[in-house]
């Protein structure tokens, strides 16, 4: 065969490999268009919400002047700077306790600002009309993140015994998975110290009805025998209520609360005519406004 007709047997060939090599590249860019949002969104830091949201476009006209703040803040209904609160009782239970009727409560109520509050809390038992245990807190909060704020102030223990004052300094805040968290360190007169752990989910079960499991957890450094209790790990106390949200401010309930005591609590507890393992059915009402 001539070198002509080899040329010419060979033609076909490298049009075929120049064609096929422009449509590799052009697959190539294609599939990189195609996957770039895809592997954007998944190196992206932002939230769903911040990329749903898209900012108004900027005003086309200035104003001949400054609008003073508070102008700016009734002409828009919208305060940044102002304050509010709320007082949340989230827990008025009745508790049939050995035979005898308990009530027991927890408590909270806060003021201020976004990034600013004054927190009060409170919770205890009462039982044959008398408070057998209860504290309250006064906390300054202050958001140090999305989702979690820093707690400091002061701790009262008051009930059957001597008082107890503790300083306290604590977080508190909203875990992966929605779960409510609270964990607070005390130090006390005498050199005591103390530390509270406590968790609770709300598990929608309808759109009223709302299973919420809890825990809370105590440990104490020292022992108190005028208190009950024993150092280290104190108490472990693990509930279940079920309740029906009329309203999302008004909610009966109805669950189980078991309560280990552990150590020397539990040596006090017996002494005291006490069980240190306890399974309480209770009934109740949470509310807030």
């Amino acid at each position: 065969m001539s070198t002509r007709a080899l040329m010419r047997a060979r033609a076909p060939t490298r049009a075929h490999t120049f064609l096929a090599g422009r449509a590799l590249r052009a697959g190539a860019v294609l599939a990189l268009v195609c996957c770039a949002p895809a592997f954007a969104q998944n190196n992206d830091p932002t939230t769903q919400s911040e990329r749903e949201h898209v900012p108004p476009d900027p005003p086309q006209q200035e104003l001949p002047h400054p609008m003073p703040y508070r102008q700016m803040v009734q002409m828009m209904e919208m305060d940044d700077r102002d304050r509010f609160g709320k007082v949340m009782l989230d827990r008025l239970d009745w508790r049939d306790a050995d035979g005898a009727s308990a009530f027991e409560w927890d408590a909270a109520a806060w003021y201020g600002g976004d990034y600013d509050k004054l927190w009060l809390k409170t919770e205890g038992e009462r039982r044959n009309r008398s408070t057998e245990d209860a504290r309250a807190e006064l906390l300054w909060d202050r958001i140090f993140s999305r989702w979690w704020s820093v707690q400091a102030g002061i701790r009262q223990d008051f009930g059957e015994g001597p008082s107890r004052t503790w300083a306290a300094l604590g977080i508190q805040g909203l875990a992966p998975y929605f779960f409510d968290v609270e964990a607070t360190a005390y130090a006390g007169e005498g050199g005591r110290t103390a530390a509270r752990i406590s968790s609770e989910y709300d598990l929608l079960l309808t759109q009223r009805l709302v299973l919420q499991p809890e825990a809370e957890l105590n440990l104490y450094g020292k022992d108190d025998p005028g208190r009950r209790i024993g150092s280290g790990l104190s108490d472990l106390q693990i509930g279940l209520r079920l309740r029906y949200e009329f309203r999302r401010e008004l909610a009966p309930y109805i669950g189980l609360a078991w309560t280990r005591r552990f150590g020397k609590s539990a040596d006090f507890a017996r002494a005291a005519g006490e069980d240190a393992n306890d399974l309480q059915a209770l009934a109740g009402l949470r509310l807030w406004f």
